[in-house]
């Protein structure tokens, strides 16, 4: 499976994995890091990148990336963190 069709079975709430990425259909996981959620107004996703001030790593910033595509809302990570928790 490609990490493009885990963020698709995310996206529509079923369970997948591919690599470090992987999804029970209600939250999404880069390595150990929950970057993604659904929540009753839809897929949110913290911006665990450089330019959104929590960059993890090379391969967690291309998964957000994938993720961005599509969500709902992008939070910052602190506050996605906070709310979602980090596991």
């Amino acid at each position: 499976m490609k990490n493009s069709q885990v963020v698709k079975a995310f996206a529509t709430g079923r369970p997948a994995a591919a690599g470090n990425l992987t999804t029970d259909g209600q939250s999404l996981w880069s390595y150990r890091l929950k970057i993604a959620a659904r929540s009753p107004k839809g897929i949110v996703v913290g911006n665990f990148t450089a330019p959104g001030g929590g960059f993890y790593s090379v391969t967690t910033s291309k998964h957000v990336s994938l993720a961005r595509a599509v969500a709902d809302t992008v939070m910052l990570p602190e506050l996605f963190s906070e709310l979602f928790g980090r596991k």
